[in-house]
């Protein structure tokens, strides 16, 4: 039986968290909404990285403090060995030493478990669209670290950087702003698929690889500036 024409297949999720009762009710939670199927469940980080190679998820929701090895660790071997499965911190924790670690082993979203089933399956789709699951506060966190340690010049930069187009300059602001795609494709009105034929083109011509290493270099090339107040 063929799958109807138009219909999305739900995101493939295993789930790693060492406690049990927490484990098993994101489990339950998740199963009761669309979008996603929860086909595994983890302890600790060895064994999600030992499903992940068995089960070929899209997605893991990732704990952090766990035993044996950590999520840190876990999303790096996951992204080293099997990069076509995104990671999604699901923690406590929303402190430096736990955020940017996991953004530089390689995870693509990060929300605290204060965040409901929507929420984490907005990250879900996010992150397999090729955007950041970032949950708002922790976007602001990001934001304002970047600023402070990598505050840009008095004067804007006036020439484009790196053979960016003025549109596609336009666009990297707003990511570093912020905006979804749809919001962009709405402020520069174009369709979605113009914004991210920009997206695309800028990443090559930069190097970067998703929307929180943009952010970062739009702050270092001075294009916006930092939040005051």
């Amino acid at each position: 039986m063929t799958e109807p024409e138009g219909e999305k297949k739900p995101a493939r999720v295993v789930v790693a968290d060492d406690q049990t009762i927490v484990r098993e009710g994101i489990v339950m939670l998740l199963g009761l909404l669309p979008g996603v199927e929860v086909i595994g469940a983890a302890g600790d980080g060895e064994e999600a990285v030992r499903l992940v190679g068995e089960l070929a998820p899209d997605v893991v929701l990732m704990d952090l403090r766990m035993p044996r090895c950590d999520g840190v660790e876990a999303t790096r071997r996951i992204r080293e060995q099997y990069p076509a499965t995104q990671v999604v911190v699901l923690t406590t924790y929303a402190d430096d030493e736990s955020l940017f670690p996991a953004l530089r082993a390689g995870a693509r979203g990060y929300l605290t478990k204060d965040a409901g089933g929507e929420e984490i399956v907005r990250a879900v789709e996010s992150v397999l669209s090729g955007e950041a699951g970032l949950s708002p506060s922790v976007q602001r966190r990001l934001l304002e670290r970047l600023s402070q340690a990598e505050p840009p010049p008095v004067a804007l930069a006036p020439v484009a950087p790196d053979g960016l187009t003025v549109r596609e300059t336009e666009v990297l602001v707003l990511i570093a702003e912020g905006l979804s795609n749809q919001e962009i494709a709405r402020r520069l009105h174009v369709s979605t698929a113009t914004v991210k034929t920009h997206i695309n083109n800028l990443f090559a011509k930069t190097g970067l690889k998703d929307r929180a290493q943009a952010v970062r270099y739009a702050y270092g090339k001075g294009l916006v500036r930092p939040p005051t107040g």
